[in-house]
Order: C-alpha cells, then structure tokens, then sequence
C-alpha cells in the first residue's frame, strides 16, 4: 500500500492544487511512483481521459507532473454545478445523475465507498499518493458530511499540511481558526503550515510565524513567494474570478492567484493586433480551451460579460457551458447575443465551442429535460442547425481532420493534418438544408470511426465544433491567426513565432520553487520510514 501525504487548505482558492503539482513532481523526481487523488472536486472545468472518462482538469496537470496519464480513479467524484439547485454528478468518470446538495449529503456513505476503492486501487499501485482537499476541513455545518478533507486522511493515514493564502489577509487567525475547529485527533494530524502567496520583505513576517509556531504548537514548513515565472494550470473551481479579468481591455496584464502573469484581458494590449472576445457565460465549462490563445503575443483575449464591453472585435467566441439553454437566455436578456449576431452579419468571425456551438443554431429542443425544464428555445441562427438533448453524455477523445469547408476557411493549412481534442456534451446537433461539417473524425476513444463534427456557415464566418482543445493544436492556430491577420492585412506569422510551452520544464520549476521554500526534511521524516521499504529503481 501507498504512503500518503495530504495538502488541505484554510479555505478555496489558497493553493491546493498547485502545491499538489509540485509536490508529485518531487516525488517522481526522486524516483517514486506518485499520483495524484481528490475524492470529490466541484468544476465544469473538466478533461477526458484516454477511456473517454471524465474528471477534473486539476488532477490532469497533477498526474502530468507526476509523470503518469490522468486516470478516473485520481479524482473519482466530479460534481458540475448546473446552476442554483444543484450539480450533475460525475462518478469514476460517469454520469450518475443530477442532485441537489440535500441529495448529494443523503447519498455520503456511497460517495465514500467509491472514493476508498479508488483511493485503494491507486495505493495498491503506486509508491506515493499526493491528495488534495476541498475547501477548508472546518465547516461545522457540513463538517459530519465531508468526505473529501479529514475523512480521506484518515482512511489513507496520511500526515497533512495545512496552507493558507497570506494575500487575502488575517493568514494568521485563518490558520488558529481552522485548527480551533478541528477534533483533537484531527488536529494532531496536522503536520505543519504553509503560507503561500507571500509578497515583499520576509523579515517581516518571522515574528508573527515564531508567536503562530508558540500558539499552535507546530511548525510553519516554509513561506512560499509569489510567483510570476511558471506557467501551470489555475485551481479549477475559482481562477476564472480570480484571474483580474476586465472587460474594457485597458491597463497592464493582471496576476493570477498562483502567482502566474495572467494575459487574460488585456495581455499585450500595445502590441497586440488582433482583438479576441470570449463571452464569459454564467455557468462556463472548460475556460482553459483558451489558454493558449491568451499565451500568444500578438493576440488581446478579453472575457466579457455585457454587451457594451465586445466593440469591434477580430473574433468573438462562446466557450462551453454545463447549462446551454440557462446561458442562452441569459446571454439573451444582456443584449449580448444581439451584439453577436449583429457582428456575425457584418463579417466578424464567430467561433462556438460545445455549448456555445449549439448556442450558435436555429434551436435547442431538450423534451427529457437533459439540461433544463425548457423543452424549446431559439438559437442564435447563425448556423443552419438544430441540436436535440438526450440523456446520454459524449465524452471521447478525439482525432480529426478538417473537412473540404473547412480547408477553404484556413487556406495554407494541410487537409490531412490531425487535430487532436475531445468531447463532453449531452446532445446531438443536426446539420440542416445542406451546412456544411467543419471537421471529419477518424478517431474517437482509440476507435476508427468516420463521422463529422461542427458546421460552418454559407459565409465562412461562423463556426461551431464539440471539439474541447482544438486551439492548442499548433497547425490550426496558426491558420486561424492568419486568416484573422488577413482581413487586418497583416503579414501572415510563421510557425515558429507560435506561443509554446514546455509543461516538463514548468513542473521541474515549481519542484524548484517549492523545494527553495519548503523545508522538506520534516516532510520526508514524516514518510520516510515508509517511502524507504517502497522507493522503485
């Protein structure tokens, strides 16, 4: 069995997932088998896994840094809020149906029992287990229904840290706090503290951690600065706030949370031609389909969310949503989707993904109530199509190729280059009087299949696929990049001035970062008397 070690938090948002990260990457580096488990993660940020199962995007770049593929099992509970009432409920990467959070506590016990045997089917196979918590371990009010913080450290008899975020402030009452309210047990099992996030004059900070270390009686491991020079993912559930994104495209790049220079809104905005909106819907799913987008130089990405904030884009584009119908109206009742549409009819180029792809059709029927108690409602009518809900979810991996449309939109771009991706989506979208597919897939979960996916508009300017991921594929980006520097009239950009990022290079950094912080001695006492017998050649 597994040695484990838990990172746990004084709250969301302080820095789980990202100690997590680097914390596998140590592990691997020093020639363990280490992966990463969250036995109950709550976002619509979501990825699929080689067996076209689901779960958080958050365990994706843990298991990433420790070397391995992402498996169901390192996050076998994933709930996807679909709005005020409650979430679809994802177990070991399936749809099991929609709860409220009253049904969700109700059902604890079986939500425990698959986490304990995903937790003992990866124990059983790996040296290291990382886990990650949710939230904060002292929520009184929910505290008996947790199954994700001290229940999980204590089925996995794992020593945990605690961190903090110093940038929100009162770091140090949050720390006492959560220890107050801790069982006596719990609290022993409590190792030490991290501050994270930390800014300016560390001196500073020593005689508040020598009157905490008195207080609490345990040791603060290490203070970890604020980072600007490691592109990692954001923590799923809260970056998109987080990330200092505003609508008027004006100022200097904001930070992320963790730390890294975010590019959201306003990245590059003196020297940027070319002007990219994405609608940010109430409920978007899978915000890191963009990322790469923000990453490029000559590109200003902006979220928006009201219909004055789009001007005059280059391209306008509706991400994913975990409630298609609920996010139409609301875009609706902004006035964006007639900003939207106007734009679309004097030439700006309109591209949906997922939700946003049906958004972009004649109509959504859902008469099973896949999604929403509305049986019918409108689309935007920019693409000659019409997407019907089901029951059954779709969630492949994908490998396609761009259909004859396709080719004659991005011209330059070979027509048998692959384009890797993949698929979450309830709903089938028909294409309707002759539109024509954006793309061929030939492959789907390992499977050779031949089918199409998207449609494009009798213009060329809109387009809609299922397809998560397609920015990150070089070849097409660059071809939409110069389609949308043509109609500027820019010179075309060559392949090798793309914006790319080595992932091993940024984990071995934040192994770096972590260990020039951290003392990880007392880490390694904690485990090692188990680590030695398990150590792999």
């Amino acid at each position: 069995m597994a040695k484990a070690i838990m990172v746990q938090g004084t709250g969301s948002d302080v820095g789980k997932s990202i100690l997590v990260c680097a914390l596998c990457r140590i592990f691997r580096q020093e020639g363990y088998k280490v992966a990463p488990f969250k036995a109950q993660n709550m976002s619509n940020n979501s990825y699929v896994t080689a067996d076209g199962r689901e779960m958080g995007r958050a365990q994706v770049a843990q298991a990433e840094a420790a070397g391995i593929l992402p498996e169901a099992e390192m996050n076998p509970i994933l709930l996807k809020p679909s709005g005020n009432n409650g979430s679809q409920i994802i177990t070991m990467g399936r749809p099991l149906r929609h709860m409220t959070a009253h049904e969700y506590y109700e059902n604890k016990d079986s939500m425990l029992d698959i986490a304990k045997e995903a937790y003992e089917s990866l124990s059983n196979e790996y040296d290291v287990i990382v886990i990650e918590g949710a939230g904060s371990p002292a929520e009184i009010n929910i505290k008996d229904n947790d199954i994700v913080n001290m229940k999980i450290a204590e089925i996995a008899d794992a020593p945990v840290i605690l961190v903090t975020d110093i940038e929100k402030g009162g770091s140090f009452a949050w720390i006492v706090g959560t220890l107050e309210l801790l069982d006596s047990d719990e609290r022993d099992r409590v190792m030490g503290i991290i501050i994270n996030k930390f800014r300016g004059d560390l001196s500073i900070l020593e005689s508040g951690i020598d009157m905490l270390e008195e207080r609490i009686k345990k040791p603060v491991l290490g203070v970890l600065p604020y980072f600007t020079n490691i592109e990692v993912d954001d923590e799923d559930s809260m970056s998109l706030d987080k990330r200092g994104m505003r609508e008027d495209g004006r100022g200097k790049p904001p930070e992320s949370p963790l730390g890294v220079a975010s590019r959201s809104d306003s990245v590059g905005r003196q020297e940027a031609q070319i002007d990219v909106v994405i609608v940010r819907l109430p409920r978007i799913s899978n915000f890191t389909d963009f990322d790469i987008l923000i990453r490029e130089k000559n590109i200003s990405v902006r979220f928006v969310e009201d219909a004055r904030s789009i001007g005059n884009p280059d391209l306008i584009i509706l991400p994913g949503t975990k409630n298609t119908i609920g996010d139409l109206e609301s875009i609706k009742e902004s006035g964006i989707a007639d900003a939207v549409v106007n734009l679309a009819k004097t030439g700006t180029m309109v591209i949906g993904i997922c939700g946003g792809y049906q958004m972009l059709g004649r109509v959504i029927r859902d008469p099973e109530n896949a999604e929403s108690k509305t049986l019918e409602t409108e689309g935007l009518g920019l693409i000659d199509v019409s997407t019907l809900f089901n029951l059954q979810k779709s969630t492949y991996q994908v490998k396609a190729t761009l259909h004859d449309r396709g080719t004659d939109i991005f011209k330059g771009l070979n027509r048998d280059s692959e384009i890797t991706g993949y698929e979450i989506h309830m709903g089938e979208t028909e294409l309707l009087n002759g539109t024509s597919p954006f793309l061929k897939i030939t492959e789907r979960s390992d499977k050779q299949v031949c089918m199409n996916d998207g449609a494009v508009s009798s213009d060329g300017n809109v387009i809609g696929s299922y397809l998560h991921g397609i920015f990150d594929n070089d070849e097409f980006r660059l071809g939409l990049i110069n389609r949308l520097g043509k109609n500027k009239g820019l010179s075309p950009m060559l392949a090798e001035e793309l914006s790319t990022v080595d992932k091993e290079k940024q984990y071995d950094k934040l192994a770096d970062w972590f260990r020039e912080h951290i003392n990880m001695d007392l880490i390694y006492e904690k485990i090692s008397h188990r680590l030695t017998q398990t150590k792999t050649d």
